[in-house]
């Protein structure tokens, strides 16, 4: 494996849970502000390194967290599990594949693929449908695994009794849709500088993170950054909430970028 000595661009495409804010017919405060940094789409990642394009997980809000961001080229998808609310947006790689005649690697676990083939079967069949995405399959496991001459080590996590996987990319990583992680895949995140975590509310919820069990996992690892995602409405405004929290944690939005020193 090549070990690119490279800078991390990351844009949250989409910080929301499965709902999105504003919620359909919701009338709260969190749906009804005009902050733009309480419209959530549903969650997704950008990551640049070098000449490389990664996103992680691509979502029902998938085609327009590309026009929104001006995406014209990525190179791999992460699949961290196959709910709907981060898998529903692969038939919008076509774009990719029409106007720039390329297929796009897809990485996943074997039950990942399962799903997929199950709510995508014209893009597995073994009689190509005209139109239909062309993707390359990376079956993953448990074990560091390359991009395009990129490390990604995956985190496994629990959603429930759901297994999903987080990942670990130099001194960043990324972890969605969890409500515990074994202590040996917290022995993995240490020395993470840039963390970004879960958190759908402030209360407790039986498959998310609330926010403060996000802050206790963070102190764990004290990262010199962590940014809070896949939030629902009852999180409350941004504003408001931000205020309240560490120092060095943050309620991530949509459309935010930042950079990671990849030379740690």
């Amino acid at each position: 494996m090549e070990d690119k000595n490279l800078n991390i661009d990351l844009t949250f495409l989409g910080t929301g849970t499965s709902t999105g804010v504003p919620v359909v017919a919701c009338q709260c405060e969190v749906c009804t502000s005009t902050d733009e940094k309480d419209k959530r789409l549903r969650t997704s990642a950008l990551l640049k390194i070098g000449d490389i394009t990664i996103v992680i997980d691509c979502g029902p809000d998938f085609r327009m967290q590309m026009l929104n961001n001006a995406v014209s080229d990525i190179d791999a998808i992460l699949f961290t599990h196959a709910h709907r609310d981060h898998i529903a947006g692969l038939d919008d790689i076509r774009g990719f594949n029409y106007i720039l005649n390329k297929k796009v690697d897809v990485y996943a676990t074997s039950e990942v693929f399962d799903s997929l083939n199950e709510q995508f079967p014209y893009v597995f069949n073994n009689t190509r449908y005209f139109g239909a995405p062309q993707i390359t399959k990376n079956l993953i496991s448990h074990h560091p695994f390359d991009v395009y001459g990129i490390e990604a080590t995956p985190i496994k996590v629990w959603h429930h009794k759901m297994e999903v996987l987080g990942f670990r990319i130099k001194d960043f990583t990324y972890i969605t849709d969890a409500s515990e992680i074994p202590a040996q895949e917290m022995d993995k995140i240490k020395g993470t500088k840039i963390m970004v975590i879960n958190a759908l509310r402030k209360s407790h919820h039986v498959s998310h993170f609330s926010l403060e069990e996000a802050i206790d996992i963070i102190n764990k690892v004290n990262p010199e950054e962590a940014y809070i995602t896949h939030m629902s409405h009852f999180i409350g405004k941004h504003e408001e909430v931000e205020k309240d929290l560490p120092s060095n944690v943050f309620l991530a939005y949509d459309n935010l970028n930042i950079k990671i020193d990849g030379n740690g």
